[in-house]
């Protein structure tokens, strides 16, 4: 039974969030880069937080692999490779896809016209340049599909996957090239869920719009920019 006012495991929980949250943009806007080493004491100082939060929000970024923590050595902000990008769109592709099979049931007509009408929102954010607009919605795209598989740890482990590839630095400019053809693929997609071809769907999603090789022209000149100048850990190719 918890006592009134007193709420120290909802205090610890929520700065934690907010620790974990604050290095998550550090490395998102290219504060942190790859081989970046995070100072526990200084980052405790600047932040104004205790170390208890601090090594909560490390310890999950370990799990996600954002980050290694090494005993009396500190902890590094793990580089993105190509061979991790590429098992990270073969683990994906392959849970999309089980996903878009598994939605079968659960596909309705009202859900493909709300994936319709996103689909139509990215191409408007495109044609204004809108890159955040884009990957918003393009998140809300696959996510009307993976939550209508009714599997929620399938759900889990796809979202965790993105985080580590979306949360990259992202460079100053985006490939419009790559997500104009993302586009088309998402209409193919849609005219799949809309004849009823699951299967094709789900292996379409698989082997073409999560696909490393056919996805590879794309993903070499993106992600070599967004390394940026000055990372410690260039990308490798696989």
């Amino acid at each position: 039974m918890i006592s009134a006012g007193k709420k120290p495991l909802l205090n610890i929980r929520s700065l934690k969030e907010q620790v974990y949250e604050y290095i998550r943009e550090e490395m998102h806007k290219g504060h942190l880069l790859p081989g970046s080493v995070i100072n526990m004491d200084e980052t405790s100082r600047m932040l104004g937080v205790s170390k208890t939060p601090l090594r909560d929000a490390l310890l999950q970024l370990e799990m996600e692999s954002f980050v290694t923590i090494l005993p009396r050595r500190g902890v590094i902000v793990n580089p993105l490779s190509f061979e991790d990008i590429k098992n990270y769109y073969e683990i994906i592709g392959a849970l999309e896809s089980t996903a878009l099979f598994l939605s079968r049931d659960n596909m309705k007509e009202a859900t493909i016209k709300s994936m319709e009408k996103l689909c139509e929102g990215m191409r408007k954010a495109l044609a204004e340049d809108n890159f955040d607009l884009y990957y918003d919605r393009n998140l809300k795209f696959h996510n009307t599909y993976l939550g209508a598989c009714g599997n929620e740890a399938l759900v889990k482990i796809v979202n965790n996957l993105k985080k580590r590839l979306y949360d990259f630095p992202r460079p100053e400019s985006w490939l419009k090239e790559w997500e104009v053809a993302s586009c088309g693929e998402h209409e193919t997609l849609l005219e799949h869920l809309r004849q009823g071809r699951f299967e094709e769907a789900a292996r379409f999603i698989r082997d073409v719009h999560w696909s490393y090789r056919v996805q590879e022209r794309f993903i070499v000149r993106y992600y070599a920019r967004a390394a940026g100048a000055g990372s410690e850990a260039p990308l490798k190719r696989p």
